[in-house]
């Protein structure tokens, strides 16, 4: 989990940085899966570095995970929406978002399942 955390970082720093680039630097919320990767990685480095608070980092982590799924859920919609032909008013925020929302989800079923799997090992 740990390794996951910090390459899940790691793509939420290059998608911050690719989209903010993009967009042209208009507006500092481009940049908001760039922030969320730098705190996915610090928790993934944290619980490598620290056994003793891998438990505790990668709780917080999965935390982290599910409230970047909430705040860019909206995109996943609109992405959906737009296939069904509603165009998003902003898509390149929308495919950030979307991105971002599949990052989070992936982490989440990640982490749950490391978590049953350590719980049934332990007895």
């Amino acid at each position: 989990m740990p390794k996951l955390s910090i390459n899940i970082g790691i793509i939420l720093i290059i998608l911050g940085m690719v989209f903010y680039i993009v967009s042209g630097g208009v507006s500092i919320t481009a940049l908001i899966p760039a922030f969320f990767g730098v705190v996915f990685g610090g928790l993934g480095m944290l619980a490598k570095r620290n056994e003793t608070m891998r438990k505790h980092a990668m709780h917080a982590a999965l935390l982290l995970a599910l409230l970047g799924l909430g705040g860019s859920f909206g995109g996943l919609t609109a992405i959906i929406s737009a296939i069904g032909g509603t165009l998003p008013d902003r898509p390149q925020a929308a495919i950030s978002q979307a991105i971002m929302a599949v990052l989070c989800i992936i982490f989440l079923v990640a982490g749950i399942k490391s978590f049953v799997d350590a719980r049934k090992k332990r007895g």
